[in-house]
């Protein structure tokens, strides 16, 4: 089985503005740089042949290159037990409608639809359940709540493996396509 998911990669100057929010959380487990990704899909466990299936119907999508900036941070979790901060993306409409895109070649590759509503955003840290009563948590997303970048664009959609290790998931990128452009090649690299 192979562990999947479809991102587009922020460039190195919004990656390093990335790493100047990553303090003042004790319990945050903080991503490095290969971690930092804005999701557009998360595939999960495939088939080879269904991974295969789905590089190919993501090689086929036609799409504008997203321009995007950094607008706000938030949590992720149930209640007051957050789980994740993450950096929001202005405007959301063209990375909705891309994944909109990238929902329909999914299905078209055999899995099933995706339920959860689509909040284009970026992960910076993962949280401990014992982050809920943390007040690190209530600062940072105040201190940050103004967070804004420079537009920036999102030019290739990646096809990723994720890797789940002890510490922390590693991710490897297996295809990538440009947007703004029909002549993307297809398929899955032939080697693991």
């Amino acid at each position: 089985m192979i562990r999947l998911f479809v991102a587009l990669r922020p460039p190195l100057a919004i990656r390093e503005a990335l790493f100047d929010l990553m303090d003042g959380v004790r319990a945050a487990r903080w991503q490095d740089d290969e971690q930092l990704h804005l999701t557009l899909r998360f595939v999960g466990e495939v088939e080879r042949p269904q991974a295969e299936d789905l590089a190919a119907a993501l090689s086929r999508i036609a799409a504008p290159v997203p321009e995007v900036a950094l607008a706000g941070v938030g949590s992720f979790g149930k209640g007051n037990r957050p789980d994740a901060l993450w950096a929001g993306i202005a405007p959301a409409a063209p990375l909705i409608a891309l994944h909109a895109k990238v929902e329909r070649a999914c299905v078209m590759a055999g899995l099933p639809p995706e339920r959860r509503a689509y909040r284009p955003h970026i992960t910076v840290a993962r949280l401990p359940r014992s982050a809920s009563g943390d007040g690190d948590v209530a600062l940072w997303l105040a201190q940050h709540a103004g967070l804004t970048s420079e537009p920036f664009s999102l030019p290739h959609i990646g096809l990723y493996r994720s890797h789940l290790g002890r510490e922390r998931a590693s991710y490897e990128l297996v295809a990538r396509w440009p947007l703004g452009t029909r002549d993307a090649a297809a398929g899955w690299p032939s080697t693991e």
